[in-house]
């Protein structure tokens, strides 16, 4: 397998993968946001700015797969972009707690989830589009 089709292969699979990340955060969001009973009293004491911003983040994480499937430099600083947003949500959801805000155990773990994830994404993002278009091969 050449370098160039092995690029396209792990970007391809990571765009998937943003992809279905961003309809399953959609999907649990939208559970626990439109009423769905069960979902709610599963999410416990949940904080709404953090759940906010995930449900509507799901919305950019399907547009970045999309966008690294296309191999697209702007998908590059949206991955960045999200990768940012959320570890300041993240660090925004720590001073609610710092200061006796209510929580749920599994935000801390899926916040840490997340900002790692699209860190990830956004390294790989930008190894694989934006260095292959910055040294002219076009995709």
């Amino acid at each position: 397998m050449t370098t160039l089709k092995k690029q396209t292969f792990w970007i391809r699979l990571v765009a998937l993968f943003a992809v279905a990340f961003g309809l399953l955060t959609l999907k649990e969001g939208g559970l626990v946001l439109y009423g769905d009973e069960a979902a709610v009293q599963a999410a416990g004491d949940y904080v709404p700015f953090v759940l906010w911003f995930n449900f509507i983040a799901g919305f950019f994480y399907i547009l970045a797969g999309i966008g690294m499937w296309l191999q697209r430099r702007w998908a590059v600083w949206l991955a960045v972009s999200l990768a940012a947003a959320t570890a300041f949500v993240f660090a925004a959801f720590g001073l609610h707690v710092a200061l006796g805000g209510a929580f749920a155990q599994r935000t801390v773990i899926a916040m840490s989830l997340r900002t790692a994830i699209w860190a990830a994404i956004a390294v790989i993002a930008w190894q694989q589009i934006r260095k292959r278009q910055l040294g002219g091969e076009s995709p």
